[in-house]
């Protein structure tokens, strides 16, 4: 209320904590890291409130993400599961769907740099493209540092996937990601000439 022209996304995988929000406040986005896996009434509340969502994607749950993660092929079987969410959610009359890989939800080391490295792959959807990369694990592991010392990874990171496709970086060091976007639209205002 002291805020009302301030867009709000709330982070939820329950609907019930979704219809809360709505009705106190008005109009939100939902982040969603579940993909409306861990609440079966979640596409159905998207819909009734049409609200604009993010459809991540996780491999397991919260507890049990991280425990052996494994796939075929990562991209593949992502744009599987995109492909059959979009598809539900399209039906339920969503029209506002932003989609999020998921780095560090269920996948490991490999997971993630495939992922990052064949971002484009998810263009197929013609949705936007969501990445949350700051300070992941997949950062300071690669580099054998801490999560504190991982912003220039992360800016690395940030930029590599504005590169391969992302349209939206969700960050935790605001002014170092506005100074990669600013970088990467002045590379991509060089092409268009």
């Amino acid at each position: 209320s002291n805020f009302p022209g301030v867009p709000i996304s709330i982070d939820t995988f329950r609907s019930w904590v979704a219809v809360r929000i709505i009705d106190e406040i008005g109009p939100i986005m939902v982040n969603d890291i579940s993909g409306g896996s861990l609440d079966s009434k979640m596409f159905e509340t998207i819909g009734k409130f049409k609200v604009p969502y993010i459809l991540s994607h996780i491999q397991g749950t919260p507890e049990t993400m991280q425990e052996n993660p494994h796939y075929e092929d990562v991209v593949k079987e992502i744009t599987n599961y995109f492909s059959e969410k979009v598809k539900r959610l399209t039906k339920l009359g969503v029209e506002d769907i932003i989609i999020d890989p998921g780095f560090g939800f269920g996948k490991n080391l490999d997971h993630n740099y495939e992922l990052l490295n064949r971002l484009d792959a998810f263009k197929v959807f013609q949705l936007p493209v969501i990445v949350g990369l700051s300070r992941k694990s997949m950062i300071w592991k690669a580099l054998d540092i801490t999560p504190e010392t991982a912003l220039n990874g992360t800016t690395v990171a940030n930029t590599l996937a504005l590169m391969g496709g992302a349209d939206i970086l969700r960050v935790h060091d605001v002014k170092e990601a506005v100074e990669a976007i600013k970088i990467f639209c002045e590379i991509k205002a060089t092409i268009k000439k």
